[in-house]
């Protein structure tokens, strides 16, 4: 578990920072830098879908993370294990559009 900040907030799952879906998925299997990941997560806000929104009650500043940049520094079998995790994205409209910029090269 990361302590996770994602400043996407036009994300349905962000609430003031905090993800509110309980677990994360970063995309960028061939990921070279930061800007090659998403959170393939990410569900753009949308007027009136606000009670749809969350998997649990409360965000959470400690959230799984599951990662599919093997060339990540954080990734240990397809989990992330750093301490604290930054996902970017701002005015993103789908998940290409975010990036996990913990990202770090092994």
């Amino acid at each position: 578990m990361a302590d996770l900040k994602c400043v996407v907030e036009n994300c349905i799952y962000n609430e003031q920072h905090l993800c509110s879906k309980g677990d994360i998925m970063v995309g960028g299997k061939h990921a070279c830098c930061s800007n090659d990941t998403c959170c393939e997560s990410f569900v753009q806000r949308r007027e009136g879908q606000d009670a749809f929104k969350s998997s649990v009650l409360h965000p959470s500043k400690t959230i799984s993370i599951d990662c599919e940049a093997t060339k990540c520094t954080y990734n240990s079998n397809y989990k992330c294990v750093a301490n604290h995790v930054d996902i970017e994205g701002c005015g993103a409209c789908d998940c290409h559009a975010t990036a996990c910029a913990t990202f770090e090269e092994k």
